[in-house]
């Protein structure tokens, strides 16, 4: 018995090692490897092709501020859409030609004023940038240097929303003097401001 048993035993053993070895099973791994490279190509090739659309859009925000410098406000208003949002602490909201109205009453009202701007950054859909504006507050003689932050929304090119963020007290502070030292803070003060700026903006949209 143990003569018959052995031979059956090695033969077998011989026979199915070239199956154990099986080359297919290296060429999946490899098809599987390569299927990864695929996506990592593909994800490179998606992020290469919104590049175009960040420079873009740079290069916009870089427009709008290089014709602020100008004082310049038909070169800014192109760079909106039509239906623009701008937001910021003095004015509230504002809505399309308001938004440029507004640009254009203080850039021809702009006295002494320097502006630097920094961090320009955006993608595919939105952007920001770091502004700081130096300029005369003409109500009280007062130079106000404002440091902003502001936030883009893009559509079709443009920009669709501008929302611009600062400190009302600090900004309160320099361009009222010790009134708003003492109550820039307060919603008093704010709500004051923002009448004040708006009633300003309608008085020069009625003199145009």
């Amino acid at each position: 018995m143990g003569l018959l048993r052995s031979p059956a035993r090695g033969k077998p053993a011989r026979h199915d090692k070239p199956a154990r070895h099986d080359k297919p099973a290296r060429h999946d791994r490899s098809a599987r490897h390569g299927a990864l490279d695929t996506g990592t190509v593909l994800g490179l090739t998606t992020y290469f092709w919104k590049l175009p659309m960040s420079d873009a859009h740079n290069a916009l925000i870089v427009e709008f501020y290089r014709a602020f410098e100008r004082l310049d406000a038909e070169a800014m208003s192109a760079c909106y859409t039509d239906d623009v949002l701008f937001s910021d602490p003095a004015f509230g909201e504002l809505r399309g030609r308001d938004a440029g109205d507004m640009w254009r009453m203080l850039t021809t009202r702009a006295k002494d004023f320097s502006l630097t701007f920094d961090n320009v950054r955006s993608d595919e859909r939105s952007g920001g940038a770091h502004w700081v504006a130096t300029y005369l507050f003409s109500q009280t003689g007062n130079t106000v240097i404002n440091d902003i932050r502001a936030r883009f929304v893009f559509r079709d090119g443009k920009i669709c929303e501008h929302h611009d963020s600062f400190d009302l007290w600090t900004w309160s502070r320099q361009a009222l003097g010790f009134k708003g030292l003492l109550l820039g803070w307060t919603p008093l003060v704010r709500n004051a401001v923002r009448a004040q700026a708006l009633k300003g903006l309608k008085a020069f949209q009625a003199s145009r």
